[in-house]
């Protein structure tokens, strides 16, 4: 993955890079929105810890499909309260280290389900 990042546009404001090459063979992975919906059925009080569980449930499609968190090339993120951007970033970037994947935040106004703080879907590739 080649990081595209023109001198002509603004530095990317957080840590992600405009644009991502991609150039060899390989295969694609595409995660629906993950929600922090347990298997039991329950839903984790605080953005820290829905966070940690959507990062959670990321990581094991990534990990069934042969694939970890640094073959992530896009997220996108969707939060309900702009206060919450901070908690999320620090789970985030706990989750992901340095890998800077292309990324999009979004506050929005609501998710499927009002208990929902945040939702985050993703593409991931691996070299054939």
């Amino acid at each position: 993955m080649k990081p595209i990042n023109p001198t002509t546009v603004a530095a990317p404001g957080g840590p992600y890079q405009h644009g991502l090459l991609l150039e060899a063979p390989g295969r694609w992975l595409f995660i629906s929105g993950q929600v922090p919906l347990a298997f039991d059925g329950g839903i984790p009080d605080g953005i820290s810890e829905q966070t940690e569980m959507v990062w959670n449930q990321i990581e094991a499609i990534l990990a069934d499909g042969g694939m970890g968190l640094d073959h992530l090339v896009k997220i996108t993120s969707f939060l309900t309260r702009s206060q919450d951007i901070g908690d999320y970033a620090a789970v985030r970037k706990k989750r992901l280290g340095d890998h800077k994947p292309t990324s999009t935040l979004l506050v929005v106004s609501a998710l499927a389900n009002p208990k929902f703080l945040v939702e985050v879907e993703g593409i991931a590739f691996a070299r054939a």
